[in-house]
């Protein structure tokens, strides 16, 4: 019997690992996705539930559980932002330095980064995200936001693209 099935079946220990193997990049996706911690926390609570449920819709014959829990994190993601439907703050994040002048160099590099991958269309966030911060593959990716391969390369090609454009004053 896999983790997910256990887990189902109330068995706490399951979920636990099930939640200890893949809560980490879940929420820095979500987090990204939606520039809110509080809202990251929400969406991966509510991705966890989701996988509990009766009528989940997971199938590992179809995808792996890793790129499902990714997607049921999006789709979240979207309909916090079709709710909204207006801007959200990004999150902060601490940043570690070992003198001032590092800290605030680090501090300004990563405001310029986060602010340029903020201003990418949604879909070439999304996939920059799951490439660069997850280190999933181009399959991975387009599993989860359910494009082809070519179609995900291509978003990924204008979404590095677009922040050299944007970056080059820091390079």
């Amino acid at each position: 019997m896999d983790l997910v099935q256990e887990a189902r079946n109330g068995r706490e220990d399951a979920f636990l690992q099930l939640f200890d193997d893949h809560h980490a990049g879940l929420f820095r996706f979500a987090c990204r996705l939606s520039g809110s911690v509080a809202d990251a926390e929400d969406v991966l609570q509510e991705c966890f539930l989701a996988l509990l449920r009766p009528d989940c819709s997971y199938d590992p014959r179809r995808t792996t559980l890793r790129a499902y829990l990714f997607g049921v994190v999006r789709n979240q993601c979207l309909k916090r932002w079709r709710a909204n439907a207006s801007a959200s703050e990004p999150g902060t994040e601490p940043v570690d330095g070992s003198n001032p002048e590092s800290h605030l160099l680090r501090g300004e590099v990563k405001d310029a980064v986060a602010n340029a991958v903020r201003q990418l269309p949604d879909t070439q966030r999304e996939i920059l995200i799951l490439a660069h911060y997850e280190q999933m593959s181009l399959a991975e990716i387009a599993q989860v936001v359910e494009l082809e391969v070519t179609a995900v390369k291509s978003r990924l090609q204008r979404a590095r693209a677009q922040l050299k454009e944007r970056l080059a004053a820091y390079i």
